[in-house]
């Protein structure tokens, strides 16, 4: 029987990726830092120089999927857009990372986390709220929406994009409808269901 080494070059990143790809072929249940090791070719003990345990795995998950979501949402960011504009291609960019790792969405929203990763996660969570926001903050100031306090309002929003992103992720319509979904929401959101 062959020895499996103990080091391995990145072998945080490794273990990261391969509980990424377990956690979308066969849910978080089926995650093992045992099973890791054997999948990233180290010994079952490797991985406890990164992770102390499963749900240290799982925290790491969460705040990985959170720095990724918020570089996404920095590159759809377009300030010269008007605001329907730029807040449909913040939120299309929300819909779509969120319905193409819905598995890692659950993970990144699951309140189970360890209290000694909250601080990095709350970080990390206000850094894909910050930039909805500040787009709502900078819309107030040139009267392109209600006054109100801006994460609140950028709450709401949230909450209507987070919705229907969950409702794709559980089968009630595609992916793809969802995705397609978000001008409309947008418009809604923007303008209120009142009629003129």
């Amino acid at each position: 029987m062959a020895v499996r080494p103990y080091h391995h070059g990145d072998l945080r990143s490794a273990l990261l990726a391969s509980a990424e790809r377990t956690l979308l072929e066969k849910g978080v249940a089926a995650l093992s830092l045992r099973e890791l090791a054997r999948d990233v070719g180290v010994s079952h003990a490797a991985p406890g120089r990164h992770f102390k345990d499963k749900q240290a795995l799982v925290d790491a998950l969460a705040l990985s999927g959170f720095e990724r979501m918020a570089r996404t949402l920095d590159e759809a960011d377009a300030p010269a857009l008007p605001l329907e504009e730029r807040l449909t291609a913040l939120a299309t960019a929300y819909v779509h990372f969120a319905v193409t790792h819905a598995e890692l969405l659950e993970v990144m929203y699951s309140r189970k986390h360890d209290p000694d990763i909250s601080e990095q996660l709350r970080v990390a969570v206000d850094s894909t709220t910050a930039l909805f926001v500040r787009v709502i903050a900078e819309a107030q100031e040139h009267g392109e929406i209600v006054p109100g306090d801006p994460w609140t309002i950028g709450l709401v929003a949230g909450v209507a994009l987070h919705g229907m992103a969950s409702l794709a992720a559980q089968g009630t319509f595609t992916p793809e409808s969802a995705v397609t979904g978000v001008p409309t929401l947008v418009h809604h959101l923007l303008n209120g269901l009142k009629p003129r």
